[in-house]
């Protein structure tokens, strides 16, 4: 077990890692599993926080901790120099970020699975997120509780044996890592070439090219993760996503992938392009640059966005059985409807930032701070784009003011909807 680490707290990984060394005992199966700590931190006061954190729980034997002096191609590079050193002691690999958290159950059962079928290379588990402090957390938790479940039996059953890595949380073979898991290094400089920041969808496509099969278990039994609790963390993560998953569109013509790994790097580039074109569009439709004949298409697009939630609510009527607790199910599928369409808009004009920012060649880095980010108060910048969205359209084509307000009122209360989600209580929920 691979716990890779880089500049994060360490008191969260360490009691994580205690949890599961007794459940490892308690199953039987710690003999045959090893946690390791993969730290990548260069901050001194960090890593001297980080060691004397963990020093008990290696002077106890239960975890081994390594510590690069050097960050060579960070967390691919991180795993490796562990596979140089340690590969061949191993059959398997199973793949933690700092907040990730597994169970003892889950992982046999993972490891029992890939016993069973020799060609399956890498394994992905499903994932709940753990209960959040903040309302922005606790939003993301209840989307994900609401439609997980619905998007992952889903995923898994039409991507097959093309399946994707979502870079923790996961199984692998080593032999097949090994065998076809090296990543390319793009020619060029960042944004777009040096470095490949996505590099689990990479690494699971070449896996597959190989002939090795890449499976999802979508049970979110014993396997989660932490969320971002803040809007501002919540972008600074996303901005990385961004310029990795635009790195793709150097990868996505690769000879030999397999159809459905392209599909996924596709899917992943749309995920943040989708936020300029949805920009272009509200600005373009709202000046009558592009004339609606119909209300169809209108529809189609609604009907799209929402066929997620619905296919999520309806599996959760199915399995709640007392009139209260479908009461509450529609309750919170509401709430969720309704900040995720006030949250949407925000997102959106982040997206065109990262977006932007890649497009002109500026690169984020990994785990740094967004050097190029506008020091405003929070939710300025959105109310900024918000007004600016308000007055073109009311000086091009003010009829079509009533249409622009679900994006434009969103942007416009940023400042005061963003203070309000990133609230946090001290006690979990």
């Amino acid at each position: 077990m691979l716990l890779t680490m880089c500049g994060e707290t360490p008191a969260g990984p360490t009691r994580m890692l205690s949890e599961l060394a007794t459940d490892l005992q308690r199953k039987g199966i710690h003999h045959s599993t090893t946690p390791f700590v993969l730290s990548d931190t260069r901050d001194a006061d960090k890593i001297r926080i980080e060691e004397e954190t963990f020093a008990p729980l290696i002077n106890a034997g239960r975890i081994q901790y390594r510590r690069r002096t050097e960050n060579t191609g960070r967390k691919p590079g991180n795993i490796a120099d562990w596979l140089r050193s340690h590969g061949d002691c191993f059959d398997y690999m199973m793949t933690l970020d700092a907040d990730s958290r597994m169970g003892a159950s889950r992982i046999a059962n993972m490891v029992a699975r890939m016993e069973r079928s020799p060609q399956t290379g890498l394994l992905q588990a499903g994932m709940r997120l753990i209960p959040a402090k903040s309302r922005f957390g606790k939003l993301q938790r209840l989307s994900s509780r609401l439609m997980g479940p619905t998007f992952l039996k889903g995923f898994a059953l039409w991507t097959g044996d093309a399946g994707n890595y979502w870079g923790h949380n996961a199984l692998i073979r080593i032999k097949a890592f090994r065998e076809a898991g090296h990543l390319p290094k793009l020619s060029g400089q960042a944004p777009f070439g040096g470095d490949i920041l996505s590099h689990d969808f990479v690494e699971a496509a070449l896996m597959r090219r190989a002939g090795w099969k890449i499976e999802i278990d979508a049970d979110t039994h014993a396997s989660a993760e932490d969320g971002p609790q803040t809007l501002n963390e919540f972008h600074k993560r996303d901005r990385r996503w961004c310029q990795g998953n635009l790195q793709h569109s150097r990868l996505i013509t690769a000879p030999r992938l397999h159809p459905i790994s392209r599909l996924h790097m596709a899917v992943g580039i749309m995920g943040y392009v989708a936020g300029p074109i949805w920009l272009a569009l509200v600005v373009l439709l709202s000046a009558g640059a592009v004339p609606i004949a119909t209300f169809w298409p209108m529809l189609a697009v609604a009907t799209l966005l929402l066929m997620p939630k619905l296919c999520g609510l309806l599996r959760n009527l199915r399995a709640t059985r007392s009139p209260r607790a479908r009461k509450i199910m529609l309750r919170a599928a509401g709430a969720e409807l309704m900040m995720s369409s006030l949250i949407a808009p925000i997102v959106m004009i982040r997206d065109v930032l990262a977006v932007s920012s890649v497009v002109t060649g500026h690169d984020c880095g990994w785990k740094n701070p967004v050097a190029q980010q506008l020091s405003l108060p929070s939710g300025m910048l959105e109310a900024l784009a918000g007004a600016a969205l308000v007055a073109l359209v009311a000086a091009m084509n003010p009829v079509a003011l009533p249409f622009v307000l679900p994006v434009a009122g969103p942007l416009l209360a940023a400042p005061l909807l963003v203070p309000y989600l990133d609230y946090q209580k001290d006690i979990q929920t």
